[in-house]
């Protein structure tokens, strides 16, 4: 695939430092909750040591909660430790134009504690680990990631000082696929998909989506890792975008009663020669063996693998039957009711799991569907009948309905810590655990409403 408008070399960035156009490059990563952290270095220090030798930050980014607070229970990162520092490494290939921020550059950073070995709670090492064990097998993983997010004419310090509640949307009715009252949003919407396509990404259009201001962008498969890289920087960079517009976007996995932003991952294999391994013509769906090996081990891994496919308590709402998000462990043929969704053919014979949510760390759920797939791959597993019909109303295994079963099945997983290692595990575990600890001390609004008065 050709290189991409927005991408730099080292010589290209020093030109534009040279010539006055870059004055700071962000050094990134994305953390446990999927977010885009780091720190903003003026542009002659990166060209003169961060490019070569990296830049510290504080161990505690990958042992806090999602507001910000250290919390117990990490072993890479304490008081008792230190908090001590990490450096954040740049992979040069990932350097780019950030069109949307004037005089800014951008590189996607491998974090190593101080004597160079690798983090391995890292999201990005996660997921690397995996595409190195199927380097072994001599296969690639490609993928595709389909972010739904909603927007509110609300700006984000005002939804802030509201409490997120009385926001109003960008449109007022269903607007799936309808271009009408998408058109209102076009402003921001194409401020979003150009400025995209000048940080390095092949943007393919947008569409809107059912509830009240939702909306899809979505960007041409690439590398698993590519493209995960670009989730973290898409993500990030359409809420800078939208707070540019005075707007605000979420996507959070259920926002309301109606239907949430998904985040379908499309994965296939190729061969490290092109080919298509998952494509067969001689079989009567087009599927190779290895293919269905693939889909087998991802049935078999679904429940004890969902922490890293719904990560947060909100996750769980979204699993509502009718609702185009899955609740049975089911695969189907361009089935919107399964939650493994098999579409296309030859090169494009791929799987969408529709399992995870807009609030997806995407490098962890994409680890996590390589190591189930290849553990269907090297055992050999026989894949199950193609559901048919209305998998909301089959009497097949259900995906998990709260982050404390996911994290209970997570946690006894033989599969899990053979895949990602038991520091992993018990990394994202810990974090599960401060999230539901967390959720069961919160008074929420539903139970101020219920028992004010009326109870």
């Amino acid at each position: 695939m050709a290189a991409r408008t927005g991408m730099l070399t080292t010589d290209e960035l020093n030109t534009l430092i040279d010539a006055g156009e870059i004055d700071t490059v962000i050094v990134a990563f994305t953390d446990m909750q999927g977010r885009l952290v780091g720190k903003r270095a003026s542009a002659r220090l990166f060209h003169e040591e961060i490019s070569s030798h990296g830049a510290e930050c504080c161990n505690y980014l990958l042992a806090v909660d999602v507001e910000m607070n250290t919390v117990d229970g990490y072993r890479i990162s304490s008081w008792e430790t230190g908090y001590g520092d990490m450096a954040m490494m740049p992979d040069l290939s990932t350097l780019r134009l950030v069109p949307w921020i004037p005089g800014t550059a951008l590189v996607i950073a491998d974090l190593t504690y101080l004597d160079e070995t690798p983090v391995a709670p890292s999201p990005r090492a996660i997921l690397q680990r995996q595409i190195a064990r199927l380097a072994e097998k001599g296969l690639v993983p490609y993928v595709g990631t389909e972010l739904e997010f909603l927007v509110f004419e609300n700006s984000y310090r005002e939804a802030w000082a509201k409490g997120y509640s009385g926001l109003t949307p960008a449109s007022d009715y269903n607007i799936d696929y309808a271009l009408l009252a998408s058109t209102r949003m076009e402003p921001l919407l194409r401020d979003i998909r150009v400025s995209m396509e000048g940080a390095g990404m092949y943007c393919e259009g947008v569409k809107g989506e059912c509830n009240l201001g939702q909306q899809e962008i979505a960007f041409r498969y690439e590398d698993a890792l590519t493209t995960c890289d670009n989730h973290s920087i898409y993500k990030n960079g359409a809420k800078e975008i939208a707070d540019k517009h005075g707007k605000s976007l979420t996507f959070m996995a259920k926002f309301n009663e109606k239907e949430g932003n998904s985040c379908h991952i499309h994965i296939s294999f190729r061969g490290a020669d092109g080919s298509a391994v998952f494509s067969d013509p001689s079989d009567e769906l087009g599927m190779s063996k290895m293919f269905r090996h693939f889909l087998a081990g991802q049935l078999k891994t679904m429940r004890e693998l969902s922490l890293f496919f719904a990560p947060n308590i909100n996750s769980y709402k979204r699993y509502v039957e009718g609702s185009f998000a899955p609740t049975a462990v089911a695969w189907g043929l361009d089935n919107r009711t399964c939650s493994l969704r098999v579409v296309g053919k030859g090169f494009g014979m791929r799987v969408e799991n529709r399992v995870p949510g807009g609030d997806v760390n995407q490098y962890l759920a994409t680890a996590a569907l390589i190591a189930g797939g290849l553990y269907g791959i090297e055992h050999e597993l026989e894949l199950e009948p193609m559901f048919a019909g209305n998998a909301y109303d089959s009497d097949l295994p259900r995906v998990p309905s709260t982050l404390r079963d996911a994290a209970a099945l997570f946690g006894e997983s033989e599969i899990a810590r053979e895949a990602f290692g038991a520091d992993v595990v018990d990394h994202y575990l810990n974090n599960a655990r401060i999230e539901v600890q967390a959720y069961d001390a919160a008074i929420t609004d539903w139970e101020r409403v219920r028992g004010f008065e009326r109870l």
